[in-house]
């Protein structure tokens, strides 16, 4: 994921705590996988109640984990005491996500004083093998501070 030489332990502390605060992440089973200046990674299971009606992971459930990691990915070049909220994401769904899991790898393209411009990656696992099924392209905001 590149940049970790920069970012510090309490940093990390200040994503990781807000993650587990978040509950709609805990719904779907995610996991906050690895953390870096600029980069996040969050893993779900599919689940059966995150299928639609022809088995494939919902497209809510590539967005949910695709707008968090891009989410903390900004979050992690804020200063202490600021947060984000997304102001703007789209989607591109590139395949069915066939599988039991899906990745999603947040990255800060443009980091703002007003806005940060974030993109996300999400593939599919089926069988060890990976897909990528969506690219999120979006605008956070930070706040507080």
């Amino acid at each position: 994921m590149g940049n970790e030489a920069v970012f510090s332990p309490q940093a990390e502390a200040r994503i990781r705590k807000s993650f587990a605060a978040q509950s709609m992440m805990a719904t779907l089973g995610a996991r906050l996988v690895q953390v870096a200046r600029g980069a996040v990674r969050i893993e779900a299971p599919i689940l059966p109640g995150s299928r639609q009606q022809h088995g494939f992971a919902h497209a809510g459930l590539s967005f949910a984990i695709g707008d968090s990691a891009a989410g903390y990915a900004a979050l992690s070049v804020m200063p202490e005491g600021q947060e984000v909220l997304t102001t703007e994401m789209k989607i591109h769904l590139l395949a069915p996500a066939r599988g039991d899991l899906l990745v999603a790898e947040g990255r800060v393209l443009r980091p703002g004083r007003r806005l940060v411009i974030v993109e996300a990656d999400v593939h599919a696992v089926d069988a060890g093998r990976e897909a990528h099924v969506a690219r999120l392209v979006g605008t956070m905001i930070p706040l507080g501070a």
